[in-house]
């Protein structure tokens, strides 16, 4: 069996391909040419196929072979959606207990998220937006939840979204806005924070695919 790391780094690639309209809904994928491409044997690309399979990223059709599944307006708002809703139940519940160390250090984190994407740095965009919102919700102490969160993000075009100088913009403001209500020990305040963080998302997202005409 490939390494896991293989399989996944393989799976991350197609994963963002097909969420930000690269490969759209019915379009083959050959493994040949993505062993190819990446420089790997079949096997971890199998492999990352048979991850997007159980997650109905792709299809297995007789005499196509694994093609991209459909893909709907309402299936990206319904994702995003959910995204929002756990995203806010979990920061929520770390604003009733934060300490001054804990949101320290989410300050500096977000700090240096604010210098990458101020200096257009994509890639360490989308590794430190991640370590942020993975700090707030470890401090949530849901390991269950935490998990539903990553596996709903699984449908996030990760590079997509930090090469967009709009979006980075955004991003900021809302974390900003989001530290703010923890500092202020306000569960309320948060939910709508991330409700918005997660929609604007999803509308940056179907106007993208819409612009390409992904749903004809």
């Amino acid at each position: 069996m490939a390494q896991p790391q293989l399989s996944e780094s393989v799976a991350a690639l197609l994963r963002d391909r097909i969420m930000s309209g690269q490969l759209r809904p019915g379009e083959r994928i050959r493994l040949e040419e993505i062993a190819q491409e990446t420089g790997l044997s079949i096997t971890p690309v199998r492999e990352a196929l048979l991850m997007l399979r159980a997650e109905d990223m792709v299809e297995l059709q007789p005499r196509r072979g694994h093609v991209v599944a459909p893909l709907s307006r309402q299936d990206i708002l319904d994702v995003f959606g959910l995204q929002g809703d756990i995203a806010g139940e979990l920061a929520a519940r770390v604003a009733a207990g934060i300490t001054p160390d804990q949101l320290g250090e989410l300050r500096r984190q977000h700090e240096k998220l604010r210098r990458a994407a101020q200096s257009r740095q994509v890639t360490r965009v989308e590794q430190l937006e991640f370590e942020f919102h993975r700090g707030i919700n470890r401090l949530a102490g849901a390991r269950k939840l935490s998990w539903m969160l990553r596996a709903a993000m699984r449908y996030t075009p990760t590079h997509f979204y930090a090469a967009d100088p709009e979006w980075r913009a955004a991003m900021v403001t809302d974390h900003d806005a989001l530290l703010d209500a923890l500092e202020a020990g306000d569960p309320a305040a948060i939910r709508p924070i991330m409700a918005r963080h997660f929609t604007d998302g999803a509308q940056r997202l179907v106007k993208h695919l819409d612009g390409l005409g992904i749903w004809s």
